[in-house]
């Protein structure tokens, strides 16, 4: 019984090791919040990669990241980043808004093939 415990455990550990180390080879794409606008406004990304977002928020609010093209929201409290995982966008723009300050916290992530 103490071999399957011991061997369950290095599996899920093994397995949790192998997810994170994949993971962290996705493309990551750093957007920040400040004054509450983002930076920079527009993203350009490779299509058909898997991306990782980090929002990083350097207001003393917080914000929420949303985007409804790419079905994605996330609130960034004040001085924290937030990884949001974009998979493999199709070719095209993809707005995104900060739901807090819509009027000056706006952005587009625009993904185009690579030739």
């Amino acid at each position: 019984m103490v071999k399957r415990v011991e061997a369950f455990i290095l599996a899920v550990v093994a397995g949790l090791t192998l997810g994170g180390a994949a993971w962290a080879e996705d493309p990551v794409i750093h957007l920040t919040i400040k004054d509450h606008r983002f930076s920079p406004e527009r993203l350009e990304v490779p299509a058909k990669v898997k991306l990782v977002l980090v929002i990083r928020n350097e207001d003393s609010e917080p914000e929420e990241f949303d985007s409804p093209s790419l079905r994605r929201e996330k609130i960034v409290h004040p001085g924290t980043e937030a990884r949001v995982v974009l998979g493999r966008l199709d070719p095209g723009e993809y707005e995104f808004v900060g739901e807090y300050h819509e009027a000056t916290a706006k952005g587009v992530i625009v993904a185009k093939e690579v030739p």
